[in-house]
C-alpha cells in the first residue's frame, strides 16, 4: 500500500529499520482509510495507538528519571505531562514529517486531518508501538531518546532552576570584555555514545587559560555549561 522507498525514508528519520515492514505500514493506516477499503479491510493503527501510549509514556518517564536526579515527583510528573500531551507528541510527529506518510480516507483527506494534532499524536503512538513490537524495549527506547533527549534536558533545567535558556555564554563574554581579557573559544574535548544518544564534552578557553568543561547531549548545551563553569571559577555567579 505504501511505497517501500517512503517507508525507508521514514525509518531514516526515526533512526530505526524495521524487520517487519508490515508493522510500520500498519502504524500509518488511519481508521478513515481502513473503513473505505473493500473486505478484507486492513487493520487501522488504533490498537497500536493504545499500546504506544503506554510505551511512549514509560520511555519518556525513564529518560526523565535517569537525567533528573535532583527532581522531585511533582517536577518529574510536570515534565512528562508537558512532553506526552497531544501538542507535545504532535510537535515531534511534525519534526519527522509523520503526517506525510499517513494513509487517509478520501473524506478525511479533504477535511485536512493530515495536520491535525490528535491524528498526529495517535500516529506517533502507533509508530512507537510498532517499533516496540518489532524490536522490543531496547528499540523503542532508542527511538524515543533519538527524538526526545534535547527536549527532556531543556525542560529538566527549567524545572530544577538551572534554566537552559540562561545564556551563560553571553554573560561570560560580557565579563571577559569588562575585564579586558583575551577572546573566548570553545573546544570540543570528546564525544561518546551512539549517534542517537551522544554526550559532548566542551571546554571554554579564555586567553591561554582553559576553564572547567561542560557536558551535554548537544554541543550547544555543553558550551553553555562550560561557560557557566568559567563564570563560577571567576566568582561571577
Amino acid at each position: 500500500m505504501i511505497d517501500q522507498g517512503l517507508l525507508s525514508e521514514l525509518e531514516a528519520r526515526i533512526g530505526y529499520t524495521f524487520r517487519d515492514a508490515g508493522l510500520l505500514e500498519k502504524a500509518l493506516i488511519h481508521s478513515s482509510y481502513a473503513n473505505e477499503q473493500a473486505p478484507p479491510a486492513p487493520e487501522s493503527n488504533e490498537r497500536l495507538e493504545f499500546l504506544g501510549d503506554a510505551v511512549t509514556g514509560l520511555e519518556i518517564a525513564l529518560l526523565i528519571y535517569e537525567n533528573g536526579p535532583d527532581m522531585n515527583e511533582g517536577q518529574m510528573t510536570s515534565v512528562r505531562s508537558s512532553l506526552v500531551r497531544t501538542e507535545g507528541l504532535a510537535a515531534v510527529a511534525r519534526e519527522i514529517g509523520l503526517g506525510d506518510y499517513l494513509l487517509l480516507g478520501v473524506g478525511a483527506e479533504k477535511t485536512g486531518v493530515r495536520g491535525n494534532d490528535t491524528v498526529l499524536e495517535n500516529a506517533f503512538e502507533a509508530l512507537t508501538a510498532a517499533v516496540f513490537l518489532d524490536g522490543g524495549h531496547g528499540a523503542a527506547r532508542e527511538v524515543i531518546r533519538w527524538l526526545f533527549t534535547d527536549a527532556v534536558f531543556e525542560k529538566i533545567r527549567v524545572f530544577t532552576g538551572d534554566r537552559f535558556d540562561t545564556d551563560y555564554k553571553s554573560r561570560l563574554l560580557e565579563e571577559v570584555q569588562k575585564n579586558g581579557m583575551d577572546g573566548i573559544r570553545y573546544e570540543l574535548k570528546s564525544e561518546s555514545g551512539p549517534d542517537h544518544d551522544k554526550t559532548f564534552c566542551v571546554a571554554v578557553i579564555c586567553g591561554d587559560k582553559e576553564y572547567g568543561a561542560g557536558t551535554g547531549k548537544t554541543k550547544k548545551y555543553a558550551e553553555n555549561m562550560a561557560a557557566k563553569r568559567a563564570l563560577e571559577d571567576m566568582k561571577c555567579i
